[in-house]
């Protein structure tokens, strides 16, 4: 089949085409060995044209070790044959206790593909292609197999799939049937059955990042608004005289701050009487009991303006207020594990509003009052029942209780189910998360003992090209495909758009499953990101059947062709059936035989009444 080498270039050896007469033999892709004395070399048959074959070279065998990449090149008396069992079993990988099964090659049909657990799972990876080439069942059939090796018992697992569409639950829930030490969480911001957990994130736990990204800030200066809110928020939570002094100092010294104002008397009246409205306590509120010299006054009494044209009772009111203004207030520090709600927080931002160098700064305050639209919009929406958390944890205690279910089970597979909630709050919501696992595993006493794998589907959603790097220095999922290996917060981006996805993060991928796809410009962009690949795999890439994949990386011998296994159960991620669910049951199209147009208004289900009927019953028929 093979003869002699014609001649050796950088990285290929064109090789006589040695077939013989009515011989007919499919040698493309297949993988042929250089063996002369101490020397094997592993190619890859890339062309054959007429009489030449041309071969790649991939990497050379060292006893029983096979090492990828090529120094030296093979020499030209060198003896080329396929490669035997031996070879392929150290190239396709051994299933034991330390592999993962992937699927099975496509080239050689009776080799399974096997990695290394730690060298897949140790390290990010990306799967990238097409709706409906087969990445949702591929994420399923790898996350299944982990589990379904009986020589291994990954209890400790801690898989988190961010899931887009709910698409994940068919596919897991029956996790305890492989093995009763395993278990499946499914969190939800949509519960429907008895087991579902609802989305909770505890507002007190947000750092000032958390608050930049949660109300979108658009500009630096925004961040020390959220910065005076959140340390007001802290010492706000405690329920002390010491506090409500100091909200008192607060008020006064904004209402000062009116009263010495150049303004007339009707807008000072008209500013005070706002800030009241939002921001008081018993000792200022409209009702409260302002003490004068032998009478008392109602505190709004107090700004009736006479006709001259200032208040009436200028001296009461500046008299009373003076009475709790202290300075010394102003070193209040946070209290340590303050725990507050985000209704807390909103009220902290309008004491925040009314704080010297926001009132009558007419740009910060502006921009707090984006900020307050903002948050308004979340409390009184769907969104802010995440943030409803009616108790203190901690961040331990936290992440315990998204890993731990009812009966206080470990889960090693959690579902987060985020299809109700649209693309700007969910990516806001993965990226808070995220930064929980990454700052508690930075913070365990043993490095990465505690591995987290986040599997993020639809990846092009959350991991794009943000301006959270100009706002606050890092973006979290930059920082952790960065960081996060030595730690044991792994990332597992799944995307049908590779090339609407952080740059940064792909580039930190050690390992890829690509499945179909066809867009010129993500096929570049693949061929790019994996140099060793060829051009005929990248070919057949773009017409590979659903199901199959090109699995490349450090964990993979060689850029290999995988065809996986259907996932059993599957996940909810079939395609729309139209065949099945256009047709009326029970009725026949009947069609006219002559050239008469019917009228549409007078035959079957196409009068006006029926397809009132119809409608009106569209509810109950879905």
């Amino acid at each position: 089949m093979f003869g002699k080498i014609k001649y050796i270039t950088e990285g290929e050896a064109h090789v006589e085409a040695n077939l013989q007469e009515g011989q007919d033999v499919d040698v493309m892709n297949m993988n042929v060995v250089f063996e002369a004395e101490n020397q094997r070399i592993l190619g890859e048959v890339e062309e054959v044209n007429g009489d030449t074959i041309k071969i790649r070279f991939l990497g050379e065998f060292f006893d029983d070790r096979y090492v990828s990449g090529v120094i030296r090149k093979p020499l030209l008396s060198s003896t080329i044959r396929t490669v035997n069992d031996t070879e392929l079993k150290q190239l396709m990988g051994v299933y034991d206790e330390t592999t993962l099964y992937i699927g099975k090659s496509s080239i050689y049909k009776d080799y399974d593909v096997c990695v290394k657990i730690n060298d897949i799972f140790a390290n990010h990876f990306a799967i990238f292609g097409n709706t409906g080439s087969g990445k949702s069942w591929g994420v399923s059939r790898l996350v299944q197999n982990m589990f379904s090796n009986p020589k291994s018992v990954p209890y400790n697992a801690n898989i988190f799939i961010f899931d887009a569409y709910g698409e994940y639950k068919t596919a897991f829930r029956e996790l305890n049937k492989i093995n009763p030490l395993y278990s499946y969480k499914f969190i939800t911001t949509n519960p429907q059955d008895p087991g579902d957990k609802y989305l909770k994130i505890p507002t007190h736990l947000l750092t000032l990042d958390d608050y930049t990204l949660l109300l979108q800030c658009d500009n630096h200066s925004q961040i020390p608004i959220l910065e005076r809110t959140l340390k007001l928020a802290k010492i706000f939570s405690e329920n002390s005289e010491r506090v409500n002094s100091y909200k008192n100092h607060l008020i006064a010294k904004a209402l000062l701050a009116i009263l010495y104002s150049n303004e007339t008397a009707k807008e000072k009246k008209n500013e005070i009487f706002t800030i009241i409205e939002v921001c008081h306590t018993k000792e200022f509120n409209f009702d409260a009991q302002v003490q004068g010299l032998g009478y008392t006054r109602n505190f709004s009494e107090c700004f009736e303006i006479d006709s001259h044209g200032n208040f009436g009772e200028a001296v009461l009111i500046n008299e009373y207020i003076l009475k709790y203004l202290n300075e010394e207030l102003e070193a209040t520090e946070e209290p340590n594990n303050a725990f507050y709600t985000l209704r807390d927080f909103s009220k902290a931002l309008e004491f925040t509003l009314i704080s010297e160098g926001f009132l009558h700064n007419q740009t910060l305050y502006d921009d707090a009052i984006i900020l307050k639209v903002r948050l308004s919009s979340i409390l009184n929406s769907f969104v802010g029942s995440f943030f409803d958390v009616d108790k203190y944890i901690t961040t331990d205690q936290y992440i315990a209780s998204l890993v731990l279910n009812d009966d206080n089970k470990k889960a090693q597979i959690i579902n987060i189910n985020l299809e109700d909630i649209d693309d700007t709050y969910a990516k806001i919501i993965v990226k808070i998360m995220s930064r929980f696992f990454f700052e508690f595993a930075k913070k365990r006493p043993e490095r990465a003992s505690i591995p987290f794998h986040l599997f993020l589907e639809e990846a092009h959603r959350y991991v794009s090209k943000d301006a959270d790097t100009f706002l606050i220095g890092y973006n979290i999922f930059e920082r952790i495909a960065k960081e996060g290996r030595k730690y044991g917060v792994l990332l597992n981006i799944i995307s049908q758009r590779p090339v609407e996805i952080s740059e940064t993060v792909i580039s930190q991928c050690s390992n890829f499953l690509i499945f179909k796809m066809t867009h010129p410009k993500d096929i570049e962009y693949i061929r790019t990101m994996l140099p060793n690949i060829s051009q005929d795999v990248i070919e057949k890439q773009k017409i590979l059947q659903p199901g199959n994949c090109v699995g490349f990386g450090g964990a993979f011998k060689l850029p290999m062709i995988i065809k996986l296994d259907k996932p059993n159960p599957a996940p909810y991620s079939q395609s729309c059936n139209v065949d099945h669910v256009w047709p009326l049951k029970g009725q026949t199209n009947q069609v006219a035989t002559s050239n008469t147009v019917q009228n549409p208004n007078t035959t079957g289900i196409n009068t006006a009444t029926n397809v009132n009927t119809t409608m009106s019953n569209v509810a109950e028929t879905l």
